[in-house]
């Protein structure tokens, strides 16, 4: 079952921790997350799932930052959110689909006890202006049946800022 707002709402604090939190962006089943004004993009164009992959910062100023199609650009949430007893799931808003801004289409799904930024996979069908701050995700929760272990993975744990892929560790 996916949590409503309130229930998310009735759970802050206790298993179900957003920073910052802003009442206004609760939604009935979910919570709006807003794109941080930093992103990555790989440096090759063409990437190695056996290796750390350079990448380069980009930072979206106020203005507003042009992204071109055809290419990955990896975002993070202003917002650090931890759960226990839930699974998070993070979606991208429809708002910003129906402008052909792909936002976190693949890896959506969270792990209970995940805590961290999130990082954002974005893609564009077009070239789009983004801003800093807006709205682009929303997080929602669904309850867990049966016994289950908390996520305790070193790899994107506790991150402190946008995570490139870390595969590559799955093979050493």
């Amino acid at each position: 079952m996916i949590l409503s707002g309130q229930k998310i709402r009735s759970r802050l604090g206790k298993d179900i921790f957003i920073e910052p939190y802003n009442e206004e962006q609760l939604n009935p089943n979910s919570y709006n997350l807003r794109l941080h004004n930093e992103l990555l993009v790989y440096e090759n164009n063409s990437l190695d799932m056996k290796k750390s992959n350079d990448t380069k910062k980009l930072i979206i100023p106020e203005e507003g930052l042009l992204l071109e199609p055809g290419k990955l650009y990896l975002g993070r949430t202003v917002e650090y959110t931890k759960t226990d007893n839930y699974v998070p799931m993070l979606e991208g808003r429809s708002s910003i689909g129906r402008l052909g801004l792909f936002i976190h289409v693949t890896a959506g799904f969270g792990d209970v006890g995940f805590s961290g930024y999130w990082t954002l996979e974005i893609f564009c069908v077009q070239p789009i202006k983004v801003y800093p701050e807006v709205e682009v995700c929303q997080i929602y929760y669904h309850t867990i049946d049966g016994d289950y272990d908390k996520y305790t993975s070193g790899k994107y744990q506790n991150n402190k800022g946008i995570q490139p892929s870390l595969l590559y560790r799955d093979f050493e």
